[in-house]
């Protein structure tokens, strides 16, 4: 968890993605997320993190319906909503914290 700690610490906004390859909305959300990611450069992060994988850590969050999408900036949680997002909500939000 400290991993996790160094990720959502940065000065820029860093979108996080909790998923599972076998829940059909995250999959769908895969490419948002990459038009996301190519949209906002370097100006934030995205990340996706597979909860199968990292069941401590959603646990931790209280991430119950997947899609979970959550964005941090400066160690602060600033935004968070469970279920699918469209590209361009994602990428306002995420300008909104630049």
């Amino acid at each position: 968890m400290s991993k996790f700690g160094e990720l959502i610490s940065a000065n820029i906004p860093v979108l996080l993605d909790f998923y599972t390859e076998w829940n059909e909305q995250s999959k769908e959300m895969h490419a948002v997320l990459r038009d996301v990611a190519a949209a906002v450069g370097d100006r934030a992060k995205v990340i996706k993190i597979d909860v199968d994988k990292n069941k401590e850590l959603a646990e931790a969050l209280r991430v119950k319906g997947l899609p979970t999408l959550m964005i941090y900036k400066g160690g602060e949680m600033v935004w968070r909503q469970s279920g699918e997002q469209d590209a361009n909500t994602l990428i306002g939000l995420i300008t909104e914290h630049v």
